[in-house]
């Protein structure tokens, strides 16, 4: 069975899926799923990130990032959903990160 893609569909639909695939997680989780658990979260997060407006998340900003408390992302630039730049953590290797992951920082 051919499955939409999360940028297809309605803000409905993707509610939907995020509640399906939280149950899908949760369950994985109980029976010590970790591979499955890790994916069903991933596609999680992505599906929350067709949630949100891209232009609410600034070229040059930090944002602290969901799942790794202390650690700034630095946004170089936006491509659709993913946010692509480097965290603080001294590595400074580019990577995309979906906007459901970033958080403004408290002020």
């Amino acid at each position: 069975m051919q499955t939409k893609r999360y940028s297809m569909m309605s803000e409905h639909e993707l509610r939907i899926e995020i509640s399906q695939l939280n149950d899908k997680a949760k369950k994985a989780e109980q029976l010590g799923m970790v591979n499955e658990f890790a994916v069903l979260e991933r596609k999680i997060h992505m599906a929350k990130a067709y949630l949100l407006d891209p232009n609410q998340f600034i070229k040059g900003e930090m944002y602290e990032i969901e799942g790794d408390p202390g650690v700034k992302f630095h946004i170089h630039y936006m491509n659709g959903i993913f946010a692509w730049g480097i965290r603080d953590n001294g590595q400074n290797t580019e990577e995309g990160i979906p906007i459901s992951l970033l958080k403004k920082q408290e002020a």
